[in-house]
C-alpha cells in the first residue's frame, strides 16, 4: 500500500469513526431533550394533582415557552461539560459527576430565564422538574448499559467455542504493542482478542494497527474499557517513565479489568516481546519512580574472583544478594544462616540455575552470635568481602523481645565484625534499615548501634572498609506488608492497616541488592550509603490498589480496617539524622551519611554492658539502650 493510500486509508477511517460519534451525540440529544419536556411536564401535572384539565393557560403557555429555551441551555451545558463525548452506553460515576455539574449551570439558568421573560412557575414545577430531568438522562444512559448486560448474560449459554475470548485493550501504539497485537492475532495458544488501542499521541488516534482500531488516550481508558467489553487490559509501553506508567495504571486499575505488561525496553531490544512475557500488574509497577541502576561493570569487576560471604544469605535480601553474586563470577560464594531450611532454598536454586557452569558454592549452618562459629568460618574461608544480612528485623516482635535484639543484631554484628577484621576481610557491609534514625523501636534502636559499630570498626581496623546501607522497606521481603495483605484478600479480608495516614519508603528486592552491591563498590570505608527511595507511599494506598489489583473493589468486596499504630511504629521513616548531612555519588539516586564522633572507647564500655544485661534478659534493657542511642525515643510516633 501506498503512502497515499495509507492516508487515504486513514482519513475514512477517522471519518467514519467521526460520523458515527456525530449520530450517536444527535440521538442522546434528542433524548436529553425528551427526558427534560417529559420531567417538566410531570412536574406540572403533580402540582395539579395529575388533572391536565386544572392546569391554568398561563402555565401551559409558560411551558410551551420555556422548554424549548431551556432545551438550548441543556443541550449547550451537556456538550460543553464533554457529556456528549463520553460513551453513553455506560454510566460511571464520572458521568454522574457531569451531570451533576451541568445543571448547578442549567438550573439558575432556568430561574433567571423565567424572571426575564415574566413566565414565573410554580416552585414544586423548578424543583421537581429539575430533579426529575436529571435523573432521567443519568437513567436513559445507565439502562442501555443495564440492557447490554442483561443481553450479554442471556446469550452466554448460547455462545460456541469463542465464548472463551478475553477481550483486550493493549495501552501504547508503538513497536512493543504492535508486536504484542501481531503476535496475538496469529497465535492459537491464548484467548486474548486485541480490539482496541490506547495511544496519547494525537496523530495516531482514530488510525489503527493492524486493523486495531487506536481509539483514544488515558483519559479514556476507562470509558472504552466499557464501549468495547474489555477483560484485559495490557501495558504495552516498556520506555515510559516510573511516573508516567504509575500515572497511566492508576487509571486503568479503576476499571476492574485484568491488567498486565509487557517486560521493559531491554527485552524488548532483544526482540523478547512475547505473548509468554507478558505478566500481571504488580505494587511495583505503582511505585511511580523509574527502577534502580547499577553500574553492573563496576561490580562485577569486584566480585569476580573474590570469595564472598553473606551472613543471613537464606533471608529476603540475603538470598537476592546470593544470586546477583554468583552472577558476577566470584571466585567463591558463601552462604551462612541459622536456619537451615532457607539456606537449603538458595543453595539448591542456585545449584539448579548454575548446573553444569562454574560457581564454587558453599553452605554453612552458624549463628553470628556464636563467636567461635563466626570466627572460625572467617579463619577458614577467608572472604574478601563480607555482606552482613544477618538480623531480627520484625519491630513488633522485637518490641516484646528487646534483649533477642541485642544478642542477635548488635552483638551478633559486633562479633562478626571483629572476626572479619581479624581474617583480614578488605570489605564488610552491612545491612541497614531507615529505622535506625531517631528510632521509637528497639529493632530501630539495635540498626543504629550496629552502624555505630561499623564506623567504629573502620576507625580502628585500616586494612578492613566498614560500610552500611541504609534503605526502606522491601515489597515482598519476608514479613513485610504486602504478603500479608495478599493473604487476606485471599481469606476475603479485611485487610488491617495500622492508621490511614501511615507511610513508608519502598524498593524491590532486587533495587534494595542492587544498591547494596553498589554501595559496596564506592565504599572507602565508615559511609553510611542511603538510598533516594523517591516519595513515600501511603500504605493505605497501597492497601486498596492490591485490593483493586486482585480485580475487587475497597470497602466493598474487601473491608479495609484501621488498628491502630503497634507499639514502636512511626506515622513516617526518615533516611538521615540532621548531623549526617547528604553528600552524593557517581550514582545520583545514592547519598552517603558522614560519620557522627563519638567516643570509642566508652562506646565499647557500653557494648560489654549491653552484652552483659541482654544475656541476664534485664528488663531495662531499653532504658539502657537509650543511654547509648540518645535519639532512640522508645515508643513515640
Amino acid at each position: 500500500m501506498t503512502k497515499n493510500n495509507e492516508k487515504d486509508a486513514a482519513m475514512t477511517h477517522h471519518f467514519a469513526a467521526g460520523k458515527k460519534w456525530v449520530r450517536n451525540a444527535i440521538v442522546v440529544m434528542l433524548l436529553d431533550i425528551v427526558v427534560m419536556y417529559g420531567a417538566f411536564f410531570l412536574a406540572l401535572l403533580l402540582r395539579f394533582d395529575f388533572s391536565f384539565r386544572e392546569i391554568p393557560e398561563r402555565f401551559l403557555n409558560g411551558y410551551l415557552l420555556l422548554l424549548p429555551i431551556w432545551s438550548v441551555f441543556l443541550v449547550v451545558t451537556f456538550y460543553v461539560v464533554r457529556l456528549y463525548h463520553s460513551i453513553w452506553r455506560f454510566v460511571s460515576m464520572e458521568e454522574a459527576v457531569l451531570i451533576l455539574k451541568a445543571y448547578l449551570i442549567v438550573a439558575p439558568l432556568i430561574v433567571i430565564s423565567s424572571l426575564i421573560l415574566q413566565k414565573r412557575m410554580p416552585i414544586s414545577f423548578y424543583m421537581v422538574g429539575t430533579v426529575g430531568s436529571a435523573v432521567g438522562h443519568a437513567f436513559i444512559r445507565f439502562a442501555y448499559r443495564l440492557m447490554r448486560q442483561v443481553n450479554n448474560d442471556m446469550g452466554m449459554g448460547s455462545k460456541d467455542k469463542n465464548s472463551n475470548v478475553d477481550r483486550v485493550m493493549i495501552i501504547g501504539g508503538g513497536d512493543a504493542g504492535s508486536v504484542l497485537i501481531k503476535e496475538l492475532q496469529h497465535s492459537t495458544k491464548t484467548t486474548l482478542v486485541p480490539v482496541c488501542v490506547i495511544d496519547d499521541n494525537i496523530n495516531k488516534q482514530g488510525r489503527s494497527l493492524f486493523g486495531v482500531p487506536i481509539v483514544g488516550g488515558r483519559n479514556d481508558i476507562i470509558s472504552k474499557a466499557a464501549e468495547y467489553n474489555i477483560g484485559t487490559i495490557i501495558f504495552a509501553i516498556p520506555t515510559a517513565s516510573g511516573a508516567n506508567r504509575k500515572q497511566i495504571l492508576n487509571i486503568a486499575k479503576e476499571t476492574g479489568c485484568k491488567l498486565r505488561t509487557i517486560p521493559g525496553v531491554y527485552q524488548l531490544a532483544k526482540g523478547e516481546v512475547s505473548v509468554s512475557g507478558v505478566r500481571n500488574v504488580d505494587l511495583t509497577d505503582l511505585l511511580g519512580r523509574d527502577p534502580i541502576t547499577v553500574d553492573n561493570e563496576e561490580v562485577f569487576n569486584m566480585i569476580k574472583g573474590k570469595t564472598v560471604l553473606v551472613t543471613g544469605g537464606g533471608g529476603s535480601i540475603g538470598s537476592e544478594l546470593c544470586r546477583q553474586i554468583a552472577s558476577h563470577d566470584p571466585k567463591m560464594l558463601i552462604i551462612f544462616d541459622i536456619y537451615e531450611n532457607n539456606a537449603y532454598e538458595i543453595q539448591q536454586d542456585l545449584l539448579r540455575e548454575y548446573r553444569g557452569k562454574k560457581l564454587n558454592l558453599v553452605t554453612l549452618i552458624g549463628s553470628v552470635r556464636n563467636t567461635h562459629r563466626i570466627t572460625k568460618v572467617m579463619q577458614d574461608y577467608k572472604p574478601d568481602i563480607v555482606f552482613h544480612a544477618a538480623a531480627h528485623k520484625h519491630v513488633p516482635l522485637m518490641e516484646e523481645s528487646p534483649n533477642e535484639a541485642i544478642k542477635n543484631n548488635v552483638m551478633g554484628t559486633y562479633k562478626t565484625a571483629k572476626a572479619a577484621a581479624e581474617a583480614g576481610v578488605k570489605k564488610f557491609v552491612l545491612i541497614s534499615t531507615d529505622k535506625a534514625v531517631n528510632p521509637t523501636n528497639i529493632m530501630g534502636a539495635t540498626k543504629r548501634i550496629c552502624e555505630m559499630i561499623i564506623q567504629m570498626m573502620d576507625r580502628e581496623t585500616p586494612g578492613t572498609s566498614f560500610v552500611a546501607v541504609r534503605f526502606g522497606n522491601v515489597l515482598g521481603s519476608n514479613g513485610s506488608v504486602i504478603p500479608l495483605f495478599e493473604k487476606q484478600i485471599a481469606e476475603g479480608g479485611p485487610v488491617t492497616v495500622t492508621h490511614k495516614d501511615i507511610t513508608r519508603f519502598f524498593m524491590t528486592i532486587p533495587e534494595a541488592v542492587s544498591l547494596v552491591l553498589q554501595a559496596s563498590y564506592y565504599a572507602k570505608g565508615g559511609e553510611i550509603f542511603v538510598l533516594d527511595m523517591g516519595e513515600p507511599v501511603k500504605i493505605d494506598d497501597m492497601a486498596r490498589n492490591l485490593i483493586k489489583l486482585s480485580g475487587l473493589r475497597p470497602d466493598v468486596d474487601i473491608k479495609v480496617e484501621y488498628t491502630g499504630l503497634r507499639p514502636g511504629e512511626k506515622l513516617y521513616e526518615e533516611k538521615l539524622m540532621e548531623e549526617e548531612g547528604m553528600q552524593t555519588t557517581a550514582n545520583k539516586l545514592i547519598f552517603i551519611g558522614k560519620p557522627i564522633d563519638m567516643d570509642d572507647e566508652w562506646f565499647k564500655k557500653k557494648l560489654d554492658e549491653l552484652d552483659r544485661d541482654s544475656k541476664e534478659d534485664d528488663e531495662n534493657i531499653k532504658k539502657y539502650v537509650q543511654e547509648v542511642v540518645p535519639t532512640y525515643k522508645a515508643g513515640t510516633y
